[in-house]
């Protein structure tokens, strides 16, 4: 049987009763009735991500009606076009005509990373209400100017794609990290690694740096802004902070392929006011740990996966709140060989995290509100992301900037 002190701790920690706090856009998605108005949006970007965009656009046909899809190369548009979000779509060679469309009244942007700011300035000079994908700019003047610019405008939604801030699951850690149940947080280690050289196929040679911009420095952020910056965001988030400074190192060390941006990265981000030391590195070299994200506290590890994550007390923390000693029927938690407890979220299976945030995009835009992952937000993550690169291509230490602070 099960101690007292035990059933008080899991009571508390509400790992599995749900009893964290939820935001109003989650705990619509437990229920609530769909609202009547759907937007009118265009994709501005169909390759790889703004057709994955589209493809969760088809999971929410009473929020978004998909009027306009974008691209300069016409593969692409057709590709997009097969989509059931598309499929009376209005095709555009030239984002400009698509902004011009009163017909449109929101877009989402998934151009490459050093169009971001050119092309979210002119769909807010159009009035347009903005989802853009991340990482918000290409570097930190863009994210600066961007932040002054969405501010002149208060009636229009800027969003910014770190999906993460919109999942159950991560809504979850951040509450249990803010009641404590880590502890002190000293060390994050995160990876996300993948074997494989990153590249598209591309038709003909003229294309390649088109196709290929990942792999360019004057289109692109590598794995900095392409992958690691969801985890960036992510500990700006729940912690409520900013990189203090960033340490980087990394090479071409693989693909030796003409390719410009580094495919083996490894950055640490000193976190001062919280005493953090943050780790995040990424290779395109070994698939074996994928995504990794640890967070060390005095009192416990949390461990998460995209859409999984679990909870390890440590040694103290489980004297203080009884023996883990299996399964008990009272409570339904399962200890598993390791010593974890599963975070979970409620009766219905995680959905991809882009489906959430396009949500959320859509109250945003209705009810006027502000976006959990806003102009703001995203300028932050912008900038770590850029002092990452800088440190890592120029062998510097970065230090956050007074001017960085945006409110």
């Amino acid at each position: 049987m099960m101690d007292l002190p035990r059933r008080n701790f899991i009571k508390q920690t509400g790992l599995l009763t749900g009893g964290l706090w939820l935001p109003g856009a989650l705990a619509d998605v437990l229920g609530a009735p769909a609202p009547a108005r759907r937007i009118k949006i265009g994709v501005i970007g169909c390759g790889d991500r703004g057709t994955g965009l589209l493809k969760i656009l088809q999971d929410l046909p009473d929020r978004f009606e998909v009027v306009a899809l974008c691209d300069e190369l016409p593969f692409r548009l057709q590709n997009a076009q097969k989509t059931g979000a598309a499929g009376h779509a209005k095709s555009y060679a030239d984002y400009h005509a698509l902004l011009d469309a009163r017909a449109v009244e929101a877009v989402i942007i998934a151009v490459p990373l050093n169009l971001h700011f050119q092309v979210a300035k002119d769909a807010l000079a159009a009035g347009k209400q903005v989802y853009l994908e991340k990482t918000m700019t290409y570097d930190i003047p863009q994210a600066l100017e961007l932040v002054r610019l969405a501010q002149q405008r208060p009636a229009q939604t800027l969003q910014v794609g770190h999906q993460y801030r919109y999942s159950p699951l991560y809504y979850r850690v951040k509450e249990m990290i803010k009641q404590g149940y880590l502890g002190k947080v000293t060390q994050i280690d995160c990876r996300w690694d993948r074997n494989g050289s990153w590249r598209r196929p591309v038709p003909e040679p003229g294309l390649e740096r088109k196709i290929n911009w990942r792999m360019y420095r004057e289109y692109s952020g590598g794995l900095a802004a392409e992958l690691l910056s969801h985890q960036m965001d992510f500990i700006n988030w729940a912690f409520e902070t900013h990189a203090d400074e960033v340490f980087g190192t990394g090479g071409i060390d693989f693909y030796k392929d003409g390719r410009e941006t580094y495919d083996n990265v490894q950055v640490m981000v000193r976190y001062a006011k919280e005493g953090m030391v943050g780790n995040f590195g990424a290779t395109c070299g070994n698939a074996r740990d994928g995504y990794l994200f640890k967070l060390k506290g005095t009192k416990g590890t949390i461990s998460l996966l995209v859409d999984q994550g679990m909870y390890y007390p440590e040694q103290e923390t489980i004297k203080q709140y009884g023996t883990v000693d299996g399964v008990t029927g009272a409570t339904k938690i399962t200890w598993n060989k390791d010593g974890g407890i599963a975070i979970t979220t409620g009766a219905e299976p995680l959905k991809d995290g882009s489906w959430y945030s396009l949500r959320d995009f859509h109250q945003a835009i209705v009810e006027r509100k502000m976006p959990d992952s806003n102009v703001v937000t995203g300028a932050r993550a912008a900038c770590t992301v850029h002092m990452a690169n800088q440190a890592i291509y120029n062998h510097t230490i970065e230090k956050w900037r007074a001017e960085y602070n945006l409110a």
